[in-house]
């Protein structure tokens, strides 16, 4: 048995608790709506052998008559409170692990979604957790009530009729075993199903993305085809798990009703011949449906647990990916630290551990190493200093390691070894999210939400429509050099932000993220070339902007530009995932020959 094939029913069974006082009611309902059937049953038998085998009247089964449709509404309604009972449970389920998910993809950050398809991701949390309903709402109250309901029976079956109660009794052990065989290749197909459930969603929105190179690059029919034939493996996969499980429910109907009618027959014998009395004949044949009714009912929703197994695999991925994978060997991404404390969630708490940035922060690199891959060192033993105010370039080659410093500073990946230090404190686990509320980030890409722009710019704080906060946010707009755009335009600043930016061009997305980092009021600063990919005009005005912000403020850069380093108090000169050297422009064009070819390009215009 594979690592996943322990851990994911392990995984399934742990979320149990969640919904536990709910299960326990919904059985509890489902217990009681079975022992009134026995009683429905017998007060119908009772009935029917007053009125056909001794002539009663109507007064003497008038009691039954009222007491049947009493039972009958009581039924309806346990039955119906049991199911609401356990749907409700599964949600309860279904909330917190789509918050869990949620939250263990911000702890670990960008650099897990960048080697995950945002397709299989996003199946993840909506049709994979929705998929879990089903076996916490059917399955395990089927699991509890396929004892409870048919050993209720056999305790009034027995003393009554022996043979009837042994028939039950041998035969009703086949229709699990059957199940349980069936399962174990049902299983298999559903997790194959779920892999190409999620291969096709993922290749879906891969194509809904690229669209425009695909028109542009006339692939739209071709891909078009790649789609019809992924939807059809995903078909034929469905449909071969679908078979599975109408040819179980099949052979699970086929044991029951051969069951039944084996009662039925020795009833129909034995009362021929005088040997058994007709209320106990009839009131063993009305219950025998009913205790292959719970099996047969385990059966249909057996299908839901192997669905269920199918879509917790990819979770458990995700939330605990060691119980899957195992230990790869490779750094992990930032896992430690989790949620944050209270402490470290609420700065007036007084926590006297967490990173402090104030205008006056101290930025310590001491032996930091970082590896994505064993043997491959993406840093190597970086020591070096950030003095409070100073304006920092971090220069190098492609792969020397600028990204994955800019990483380890925000907090998204953590190192192998060595430390990071805020003000003499270390930079680890929850003390993160404390240091994340003291920095601004401005990537060459900056994203928008869907969402108005006023929510934009005050991104992450929940009174965003607050009136009190107008007078902050156009400030932060007039000094990003955005507020004559958005005041152009006929909701101002409730207008909505379409899709990644969309109806705002390149300069205005980067402007009004821009204005997000204003409105922060952060004291660091961290950039990576915020005007790449811009034209010239928009180049300046963000430079302009930049230029106001760093007033008074730590700023860390990653430099591809030659103005971007001209500007730097000091630059810090990466190669191969090591510190080569720090010191001004004009020290390093002067000693370092990389630098100097570095340089050269940035005058020419080369990346």
């Amino acid at each position: 048995m594979s690592r996943a094939d322990q851990a994911v029913p392990a995984f399934l069974k742990a979320q149990k608790p969640l919904a536990g006082a709910c299960l326990k009611l919904s059985v509890g309902l489902g217990l009681l709506s079975g022992l009134l059937l026995i009683a429905q049953a017998w007060c119908l038998a009772k009935v029917i052998d007053a009125v056909i085998f001794h002539h009663a009247g109507l007064d003497a089964v008038s009691l039954y008559l009222v007491v049947l449709p009493v039972i009958f509404l009581l039924r309806g309604g346990l039955n119906q409170a049991s199911e609401q009972a356990a749907i409700t449970g599964a949600i309860r389920v279904k909330r917190d692990l789509r918050q869990r998910l949620h939250q263990t993809l911000f702890d670990i950050g960008p650099l897990f979604l960048n080697n995950e398809r945002s397709g299989e991701l996003v199946n993840t949390l909506v049709d994979g957790v929705d998929a879990l309903e089903n076996y916490y709402a059917r399955f395990l109250p089927a699991m509890s009530l396929v004892a409870l309901i048919p050993l209720s029976i056999l305790v009034f079956v027995f003393p009554i009729d022996r043979v009837s109660g042994t028939i039950l009794l041998v035969t009703a052990p086949l229709i699990p075993f059957f199940m349980i065989m069936i399962g174990k290749g049902t299983e298999r197909l559903n997790k194959r199903q779920w892999r190409k459930l999620a291969r096709m969603s993922a290749h879906f929105l891969d194509m809904i993305q690229g669209l425009t190179t695909l028109k542009l690059f006339n692939a739209s029919r071709r891909e078009a085809r790649v789609i019809t034939r992924i939807s059809d493996d995903y078909r034929r996969s469905t449909m071969s798990v679908l078979r599975v499980a109408f040819l179980s429910s099949l052979l699970l109907e086929f044991l029951s009703t051969v069951s039944i009618a084996m009662v039925a027959v020795l009833i129909g014998f034995r009362l021929m011949y005088g040997e058994m009395d007709f209320l106990f004949g009839f009131f063993a044949l009305l219950l025998a449906p009913e205790f292959y009714l719970p099996l047969r009912s385990m059966g249909t929703h057996y299908h839901a647990r192997m669905e269920a197994i199918g879509a917790a695999e990819k979770m458990l991925e995700v939330l605990e990916p060691e119980k899957v994978k195992g230990n790869t060997g490779t750094q992990p991404l930032l896992k430690a630290g989790g949620r944050p404390s209270a402490t470290a969630a609420n700065p007036a708490s007084g926590t006297s551990n967490a990173p402090e940035a104030t205008s006056q922060t101290h930025i310590g690199f001491h032996d930091v190493c970082f590896d994505y891959e064993p043997d491959r060192p993406a840093l190597n033993a970086v020591s070096f200093a950030i003095q409070p105010g100073e304006n920092i370039a971090i220069v190098g080659p492609s792969g020397a390691g600028k990204s994955t410093l800019m990483n380890l500073l925000l907090g998204f990946i953590t190192p192998r070894s060595g430390t990071i230090n805020i003000n003499g404190v270390r930079l680890q686990g929850d003390q993160i999210e404390a240091w994340r509320r003291k920095i601004a980030w401005m990537p060459q890409r900056a994203h928008l939400f869907q969402g108005s722009i006023r929510e934009n710019i005050a991104l992450g704080r929940p009174d965003a429509n607050d009136p009190c906060l107008d007078q902050a946010i156009q400030s932060a707009a007039r000094a990003a050099q955005i507020a004559d755009d958005i005041e152009n335009l006929p909701k101002q600043y409730d207008t909505l932000v379409g899709e990644r930016g969309a109806g705002f061009s390149g300069g205005q997305i980067q402007r009004i993220a821009l204005a997000r980092a204003f409105f922060k009021n952060a004291p660091v600063m961290l950039l990576d070339e915020p005007t790449a990919h811009l034209d010239q005009e928009s180049e300046q005005r963000i430079r302009q902007s930049l230029e106001a912000l760093a007033q008074d403020r730590t700023v860390i850069s990653i430099a591809h530009r030659l103005n971007t380093v001209e500007q730097a108090d000091r630059i810090v000169l990466l190669d191969k995932g090591t510190v080569l050297a720090t010191g001004t422009h004009q020290s390093l064009l002067a000693e370092q020959p990389l630098y100097a070819e570095m340089v050269s390009r940035f005058q020419r215009g080369e990346p």
